[in-house]
């Protein structure tokens, strides 16, 4: 016991002496008593025993920082320490500091700035944040970085929570409360934000029932391989607190999912073949205690691995195994877009290049791992926990228990994070099964290494491009062949593969085109939606190709692009014509400046580097990027519910997916203009099936654009309604003062309705709208001719960063963006995904590559941390879209795009050095270099 304590100190070890035998610490200022074993993770001791769930587990192995504690004031990763280690000291979760007031300051910059996105990292962030400012009130930028630089973030990008810090001791940033028909365009705070900086909003693993049960699955340990589960009667029998065993023999009803249904091919559990390394084949299911410390080499079950195709050349070798009965080849699905006649164009080309691309396996690495739970109530079951896409999930569990769909239920918790992986099945059917078999709640956590084994990631890919142009410098030819690794089950892989050959010429005019794209099956992950469904791979090959031609002409880079660039009423590789709304050149335009001082500053210090003898060379880079907003040449309907309660409530029933992207603000924002009111008088019931009409999935940046526009019909058609039952004119105000409807119309007439008075429908509205909006797209022909998307965003970026040649270190100096958003509903939050998407555009370029076996953790598998992502400059270009809700479109897959290119043309522009190898790491980055030395005749 420590010779010198403070008073609250004391307090807890007088406490501690009087009860004895146990730990003893003080707790957010008062004492408390922990009666878990010495060595319970003090994460543990607080989520669970102390119930303050603010702090957050996303790895249980110090990696992410998300578990952020102060003891004695000094911030600690609360999973690496355990409860013997607080003995008698003082521990301030994020929940203390909330309470006493210590951090309002620091949540109210945090709310600001949109310093909090899908808000798990938050707690982790603003307990960093607290212990620095309570040392420096006064942190320079270094301080920042150097101090919350232990916790990860995968949403935000890092710079908004940068100036949050650094804003504390300055004045506080207002955040403004618009009125009526102000909502769109206003940069207002996340509505959902509070809770995610006091650490009170809940995810999938933090509001469990007591009582609930523990599952746990059973993973193959090999790439492939048969398997045979022995007794499990004699296994139950030899370990109680073990509930049971589930396999496929228990499924009720079909033992497959899939988020395409026609490609639908992954079982719940395997049956007698797991394709992957962390194929579910089992469950166990029992007291959380025992699940926990099971040995799974105590499971019965016996393995007999095959001969490994982790790679496409080996899955479609002669006579390698077929993987799906119905695949030949191992090759799930083919996509192709040809106009013209590319193959002459090519032939006739003044100037031409060759180039050839490959990406890894990219992690999803979400700080939150998958978790919820599940209970039976009577013939139904409830689903709680982390989604995309909650009616995905319930049509899929309706399917795999056999039952009617009104069956399931699915309320969705929080999410920490999703870019695509959480849209696929995952915990679901484990406990869902469970809870029905057993007719207790079930939950899971997956820990990060089952998260990193189980889940989907970004398609490899292995790309080929030969592009041309003519003297002028305009396209002439386009041929691009990609394979992409789809793994060992279908997934998203038809959309990629679809996608790819669509967008791969870019946002250029390119009449002579032709695209094929191939994804196979290996013995990997299942490769699925990523932020960019394989259009981010594409562009590496493409936007690198371009800088090759400029050189090859002599041309600017930019002026290349600018030259080429889609306008109003040219046709696109599909053959669609936009009359309005391609925005491409005008974000070209608005980096001109910047791309020209850029390149002259580079250009200055490189002289004086040469001169110098300095290693390090400065180089700028640009690419561009556009998008199709939500499904392929699909059907793609949301649906939104708004009404007005008698009680004078405004209730927006927002089923689309906040994964932290801000669909609850945004989409919010355009009802409240729709309808006529301030924003902030709008209450949002979101996610639960039960509660919320289908607004579809969140991805393929369609909620903005999709359910945006549903909103907007739904709050309209609202309006519409109160207008004509006051017969009031169009232009009238609406106002709400309790139970009490206020109509004011243009002439002065005053009209005031009684809402308590009226009656209510089956919903317990006295007026209520519900709208669906579904994009006009068509399919496309054999040709890949065809609408596959009803809005299309635009974008480019410019990278400035200084390379080390000696070394191949590359340090990123500043991004400079320029987005097409259509119409900015929210340009705080529009610059808040610009930076996330960017981020892991980063990782994506210099560090980031899954391998099978052997980056299942955050420690041996990179992510950009804060002291990787350098200063941006945004430019939000608004080219309003005639179909988008006010002129919006999607935006959170494309800002990813450019990124990663533009990075690799920087280096290039710097040292010479290709690399089209991703991720371009020291190691590429000093062969390349050396390559291009000796070809120049100079040591390396």
């Amino acid at each position: 016991m420590r010779d010198y304590a403070p008073p609250a100190l004391r307090t807890a070890i007088e406490f501690c002496q009087r009860g004895g035998g146990m730990t003893c610490f003080t707790l957010n200022r008062k004492p408390v008593t922990s009666q878990l074993p010495a060595s319970t993770r003090l994460s543990d001791v607080l989520r669970t025993e102390m119930d303050l769930p603010g702090t957050k587990i996303g790895c249980n192995a110090g990696d992410c920082g998300a578990c952020s504690v102060l003891l004695d004031g000094a911030p600690i990763c609360s999973c690496l320490t355990t409860i013997a280690q607080v003995e008698g000291a003082a521990v301030t979760s994020i929940e203390g500091l909330h309470a006493d007031g210590t951090i309002a300051k620091l949540q109210d910059s945090f709310l600001a700035h949109g310093a909090a996105q899908c808000g798990i990292c938050t707690p982790g962030m603003m307990v960093a944040a607290s212990a620095l400012l309570a040392e420096n009130p006064a942190p320079n930028r270094h301080d920042v970085e150097d101090a919350l630089g232990g916790v990860l973030c995968r949403c935000t990008g890092y710079s908004k929570i940068i100036d949050a810090v650094l804003a504390v001791g300055g004045d506080a940033k207002i955040s403004p409360r618009p009125q009526a028909g102000q909502n769109v365009g206003s940069p207002i705070r996340h509505l959902d934000g509070q809770p995610k900086v006091d650490g009170s909003l809940i995810y999938g693993d933090d509001a469990v029932p007591q009582d609930a049960l523990l599952v746990r699955v059973i993973r193959s340990p090999h790439h492939y391989s048969s398997f045979e589960i022995g007794d499990k009667a004699g296994f139950l029998a030899s370990h109680p607190g073990i509930s049971a065993v589930l396999d496929a023999s228990d499924i009720p009803g079909r033992n497959c999912f899939g988020v395409i249904p026609p490609f639908a091919d992954q079982p719940v559990f395997a049956e007698t073949t797991a394709l992957y390394r962390g194929d579910a084949v089992a469950a166990i299911v029992g007291d959380a205690d025992v699940i926990r410390h099971f040995d799974e080499a105590d499971f019965p079950i016996t393995w007999a691995p095959h001969e490994t195709m982790l790679s496409p050349a080996s899955a479609m070798a002669d006579g390698a195994r077929k993987m799906h009965a119905n695949r030949d080849g191992n090759i799930l699905v083919r996509g192709y877009v040809e106009t013209g006649d590319a193959d002459q164009a090519l032939a006739a080309a003044a100037h031409k290049v060759e180039i050839h691309t490959t990406t890894p396996f990219i992690e999803h690495a979400y700080i939150e791992p998958e978790a919820g739970y599940a209970t039976r109530e009577g013939n139904r079951i409830v689903i709680h926990g982390c989604t995309q896409a909650a009616q995905m999930d319930r049509e899929s569990l309706a399917e795999i228990m056999g039952m009617e769909l009104k069956a399931i239920r699915v309320v969705p918790s929080a999410c920490g994070g999703g870019f695509g992986s959480k849209l696929d099945v995952s915990f679901q059917p484990y406990v869902a099964l469970a809870a029905w078999v057993l007719g207790r709640p079930a939950r899971i956590c997956y820990s990060r290494g089952e998260s990193m084994r189980a889940s989907t990631k970004r398609h490899p890919s292995d790309i080929r491009l030969a592009v041309g142009c003519d003297e002028t410098g305009r396209i002439s030819g386009f041929v691009f062949d990609g394979i992409f690794n789809t793994g060992a089950y279908a997934s998203w892989g038809p959309t990629v593969a679809n996608r790819v050959p669509i967008h791969a010429s870019g946002p250029y005019a390119t009449k002579d085109y032709r695209a094929n794209s191939v994804a196979v099956h290996t013995n990997s992950p299942p490769a699925g939606a990523f932020r960019g469904f394989g259009v981010p791979q594409s562009a590496v090959a493409q936007e690198c190709a371009f800088d090759l031609l400029a050189e090859k002409l002599g041309m600017d880079r930019l002026a290349f692009r600018r030259l080429n660039a889609l306008k109003n009423g040219v046709p696109t590789v599909t053959g669609q014509v936009f009359n309005s709304g391609v925005g491409i050149d005008d974000c070209f335009a608005a980096l001109e400046d910047n791309w020209h001082a850029a390149n002259a500053s580079a250009t200055s210090f490189n002289q004086i580097a040469i001169r110098d003898d300095s290693p390090w060379r400065k180089g700028v880079g640009i690419a561009s990027c556009w998008y199709g907003c939500g499904n392929t040449s699909l059907p793609n309907p949301s649906t939104m519910r708004m009404g007005i309660t008698a009680d004078g409530k405004i209730v927006l029933h927002q089923g689309a997916m906040d994964i932290g992207q801000g669909a609850n603000t945004v989409i919010t924002q355009i009802a409240a203009d729709a309808l006529g009111v301030p924003v902030h008088d709008v209450q949002i019931l979101g996610g639960d099936t039960d509660l919320t009409p289908d607004c579809g999935k969140t991805s393929a940046s369609r909620q903005t654009f999709v359910s945006g526009k549903a909103a907007m019909l739904s709050g309209m058609a609202l309006r519409d309604m109160v207008l004509r039952h006051g017969n009031v004119d169009a232009n009238a105000t609406i106002a709400l003062d309790g139970a009490v409807l206020t109509l004011a119309d243009a002439g002065g007439g005053t009209l005031r309705i009684a809402l308590a008075d009226m009656s209510v429908n089956d919903y317990g509205y006295v007026f209520m709208a519900e709208e669906t909006y579904d994009p006009p797209t068509s399919p496309l022909d054999e040709k890949g001719q065809g609408i596959p998307y009803a809005v299309f965003g635009y974008g480019a970026q410019i990278v400035e960063l200084s390379v080390d040649a000696a070394l191949g270190r590359v340090r990123l100096d500043k991004i400079t963006t320029a987005h097409d958003v259509g119409r900015a509903i929210n340009p705080l939050l529009v610059e808040g995904q610009i930076e996330g998407g960017v981020a892991q555009g980063i990782g994506m370029a210099l560090m980031e590559d899954y391998q099978p076996g052997r980056t299942e953790n955050l420690h041996d598998y990179l992510i950009p941390t804060i002291g990787d992502v350098p200063k941006f400059d945004h430019v939000i270009v608004e080219v309003a879209d005639e179909e988008g809700p006010y002129g919006a479109k999607g935006l959170g897959e494309h800002v990813l795009i450019p990124t990663a290119p533009a990075i690799l043309n920087a280096i290039r522009h710097a040292t010479g050095a290709a690399i089209y190898d991703l991720p371009a790491t020291p190691d590429k980055v000093c062969a390349a270099v050396a390559a291009v030395q000796a070809a120049q005749g100079r040591p390396s």
